[in-house]
């Protein structure tokens, strides 16, 4: 049998319903059957969003590149190293700036081919423009 595909998903606004269709989407086990998730964003704004959706047993597998990625596991590449403040609901500047870090991220692993295909969470455009 053929090596499954990687599927690259990114987070979307932080702030934003991204990342509760992700994890709900990826509890389903048989999800895995069919490929191999690598999902670009970071274990601490993931958790956050786990513990609010009361899905405490769901855990990543943290990896740093996808030739690294576990194809019988849901895995994560964290896009950045800082703390953010998560504003559920609320769109903000900072949501803007690290949705739009998962998705470069993404699209780098895409273009590099390391991924097969992308799937992206929901942005709000006006959050991630800047003045410059």
């Amino acid at each position: 049998m053929s090596e499954k595909i990687k599927i690259g998903i990114s987070i979307g606004d932080i702030n934003g319903i991204g990342l509760e269709v992700i994890i709900k989407s990826l509890a389903v086990p048989q999800i895995l059957d069919y490929c191999t998730p690598i999902v670009y964003g970071h274990t601490k704004v993931a958790s956050y969003h786990r513990k609010a959706l009361g899905m405490n047993d769901f855990v990543f597998n943290v990896i740093n590149e996808p030739g690294a990625a576990n194809p019988r596991k849901v895995n994560m590449i964290n896009c950045w190293e800082e703390d953010v403040k998560i504003e559920l609901g609320s769109a903000t500047e900072t949501g803007g700036r690290y949705a739009l870090l998962s998705l470069e991220k993404a699209t780098d692993d895409l273009v590099n081919g390391t991924i097969d295909a992308l799937v992206t969470a929901p942005i709000n455009k006006h959050n991630i423009q800047s003045d410059t």
